[in-house]
């Protein structure tokens, strides 16, 4: 072989595709359905192709058999009928300190995604609202089919609020909110409501099927009391035992089945 063959260019470039020819670029936004199911937690990737082909898996509502399909960062993929995400699903529970906003916006001062930024992903959702003054328990997930049901106005869930009042509550109120009063023509009612032990008769428990901290203003304003401090001690199970002010946890296997089981 002659020295000037030997020494002839290479016409494809180091990349051995030919010369001129564009490396293709991945596009962030997009995920092969394989690895989009892998990394929600589901299973591996090979396993994850199996389940594809079997039907086990729907884009926007339609099944796909279609091995190397990518799928949008914005698409609905549903495995088995469930929401999935392509982040491992989390669940985090935060005593939440007051002048923190419940809120996803991003470019908002003081949010709870501050306290929480180490341990959630760019889906996470509140579960319930607290006002910017009140305190107390927040459930934080990109679980969208558990946030979907826990936040739904027909699911009843068990929460239980110490109100501070601007003023001693009257026995007669007491009871009238506890056997039911109407509010906008529409008859609210508690689970419970009484005086907190050793404390002045401002300090209020109050246990209702609601996260919604709006309905307790109601009840109160009602009766011309103000609220002067919310806080959330108790959400469908759920305590503030061990956890201080302004910190959060994972919630357990087992407290994660139990929401799902309310």
């Amino acid at each position: 072989m002659s020295n000037q063959r030997r020494n002839r260019p290479n016409r494809k470039g180091n990349s051995g595709k030919p010369a001129g020819q564009k490396k293709t670029v991945s596009n962030p936004n997009e995920m092969r359905l394989n690895k989009y199911i892998a990394n929600s937690g589901i299973c591996s990737r090979r396993d994850a192709d199996m389940h594809i082909q079997i039907g086990s898996v729907t884009v926007n509502g339609q099944v796909i058999t279609e091995m190397g399909y990518k799928v949008k960062m914005t698409d609905e993929v549903r495995f088995d009928g469930a929401r999935i995400s392509p982040e491992k699903p989390h669940y985090i529970l935060l005593n939440k300190p007051k002048g923190f906003l419940v809120t996803t916006k991003q470019d908002e001062s003081k949010s709870v995604f501050d306290l929480v930024k180490n341990a959630v992903g760019d889906k996470t959702i509140p579960v319930g609202k607290l006002e910017k003054q009140g305190m107390g328990l927040l459930l934080l997930t990109n679980d969208g089919d558990l946030s979907k049901k826990l936040n739904s106005n027909n699911h009843k869930i068990r929460v239980i609020y110490q109100v501070s009042l601007d003023k001693p509550l009257k026995g007669e109120h007491l009871d009238s909110i506890k056997e039911g009063i109407n509010i906008k023509g529409k008859k609210v009612s508690v689970i419970d409501i009484s005086y907190i032990d050793d404390k002045p008769q401002t300090e209020i428990g109050i246990h209702v099927y609601t996260a919604k901290g709006e309905l307790v203003h109601q009840i109160f304003d009602h009766f011309d009391y103000k609220i002067q401090l919310l806080d959330r001690v108790s959400y469908g199970g759920l305590t503030k035992k061990d956890l201080p002010r302004g910190k959060y946890r994972a919630l357990t296997d087992q407290e994660v089945n139990n929401l799902r089981m309310l």
